[in-house]
């Protein structure tokens, strides 16, 4: 009786300096280390206007449109989301449909009608078609930034010149130099834009 109560007491002991340790110090560790390292990642990559303000973050798309959802010309569209309506980070999903999905031809057929109006036919990117697998990429192709120039340079009254300099200035390398493909951040472009 005494050896099976000494051994559940230092199983109870050893399991609250366990938890301490590696449930509690080891968190406050990680964030520590997160807070001095990397303190622009760490608190979630936020998007400040100029009087400080949280305007967006790097991480997360933006909707670009107006109250009717129509898209506001003067700015980069996004990448489409798969996530309810906007970019909602509490419902980050895909849409997990199949490429002969009734709703996902319905959709893309939706979204190419949509960018033709918006920017001409002919050379429309996957990307502008299709949602990513998060529904929540702030990110971009290249061409598909190329694509918009026009219509954001005419929008704003500058000159084609001056918006592909700030497609330039945002566009994202590989990862490491040679994973993934160039990206540009639409929400930084289009603060970038404002900043203007």
């Amino acid at each position: 009786m005494r050896t099976t109560l000494r051994t559940a007491g230092v199983a109870v002991r050893a399991m609250l300096v366990f938890t301490l340790l590696l449930g509690v110090g080891y968190m406050l560790l990680i964030t520590a280390v997160g807070q001095i390292a990397l303190p622009f990642a760490a608190n979630g990559s936020l998007i400040r206007t100029a009087d400080g303000q949280v305007a967006g973050s790097q991480l997360i798309g933006q909707s670009f449109t107006d109250a009717d959802g129509n898209a506001l010309p003067q700015y980069f569209q996004s990448r489409p989301s798969a996530a309810g309506d906007g970019y909602d980070s509490a419902a980050s999903s895909g849409s997990n449909l199949g490429p002969e999905n009734d709703d996902l031809i319905s959709s893309i057929e939706e979204r190419t009608a949509a960018a033709v109006e918006l920017d001409g036919s002919g050379g429309i990117p996957a990307d502008a078609l299709t949602a990513s697998a998060s529904g929540l990429d702030p990110d971009i192709s290249v061409a598909n930034a190329e694509r918009q120039v026009a219509r954001v340079a005419e929008a704003r009254g500058l000159s084609a010149s001056e918006v592909e300099s700030l497609v330039d200035a945002h566009t994202i390398p590989r990862d490491l130099g040679y994973l993934g493909d160039p990206r540009v951040n639409v929400v930084a472009l289009n603060r970038a834009l404002d900043a203007l």
